[in-house]
């Protein structure tokens, strides 16, 4: 099958290039500052974070910047993905109800944007990191594994909410009430140690915090998690997209009746 998909894509390559062109183009269009907010946006967000959060959560925790900031990145990672693949499909029926192409390529245009923003995002990490006089180890190469599955993770919901705001136009107010809640969920500015056992097993359920916990584990405690916890990410990347490959298989002809 994912031969199959890049199959496709090596066929509409010129297509793809220019759909993420032209979604470049269009966030930035008339901003002085222009890809800069991709790196500022998520820095005023740690700031304002850090200012309110200090003093309740982080008064007596060792690199408390880089902990809100592995939190951050991630969380603003997976928000930006998401919330842009859900109007992917909509957003381009103009070309796909005229111009037989994959819609999949839409949304992995919006993905494609979403990764190089976080890429740029993740350099001012490391860079924030060295600052906070974290030590880095050869353990860092194996944060490889939580950006490809982050990557493969944000695709499936993209899927699943794009095919859903195909027929349900309400799923955008829903999934920002939903992303807000998973933000707090998410235990970006606030540790679970406090917790009892079976309450931190709970904040396993939330793949988005099995992002952010591994990025803490590596960069921060200079751990690897547990096999366990390897499997247990790749176990909800698959579920997500295996349902969203199913959701466009089963649904791809009747896209065209409701866009």
């Amino acid at each position: 099958m994912y031969f199959f998909i890049f199959g496709k894509l090596k066929r509409h390559e010129f297509l793809f290039e220019e759909l993420v062109k032209r979604d470049f183009k269009k966030k930035y269009k008339r901003t002085v500052l222009g890809m800069a907010w991709s790196v500022l946006s998520p820095l005023l967000m740690l700031l304002v974070m850090k200012l309110v959060f200090t003093q309740f959560f982080g008064r007596n925790m060792e690199h408390y910047t880089t902990y809100l900031f592995c939190g951050n990145l991630v969380f603003s990672y997976f928000s930006e993905s998401s919330s842009q693949g859900m109007t992917s499909l909509m957003g381009n029926a103009g070309i796909f109800t005229k111009v037989n192409v994959p819609k999949y390529l839409f949304l992995l245009s919006k993905n494609v944007q979403a990764l190089i923003n976080f890429g740029l995002t993740l350099v001012v990490f490391f860079l924030f990191c060295v600052l906070d006089n974290i030590t880095f180890t050869w353990k860092c190469i194996l944060l490889v594994y939580p950006i490809a599955l982050l990557l493969l993770f944000n695709i499936g919901v993209g899927l699943i909410l794009s095919a859903l705001f195909v027929f349900f136009r309400d799923i955008q107010y829903l999934w920002s009430v939903f992303t807000q809640l998973l933000m707090y969920m998410s235990a970006i500015f606030y540790t679970i140690e406090h917790y009892s056992y079976k309450v931190q097993c709970l904040f396993l359920l939330n793949p988005i915090y099995l992002f952010i916990r591994y990025f803490r584990k590596i960069v921060i405690e200079a751990t690897i998690p547990t096999v366990w916890f390897h499997l247990l990410m790749a176990g909800d990347v698959l579920v997500v997209l295996g349902l969203g490959c199913w959701m466009y298989k089963k649904y791809n002809t009747r896209f065209l009746y409701y866009v």
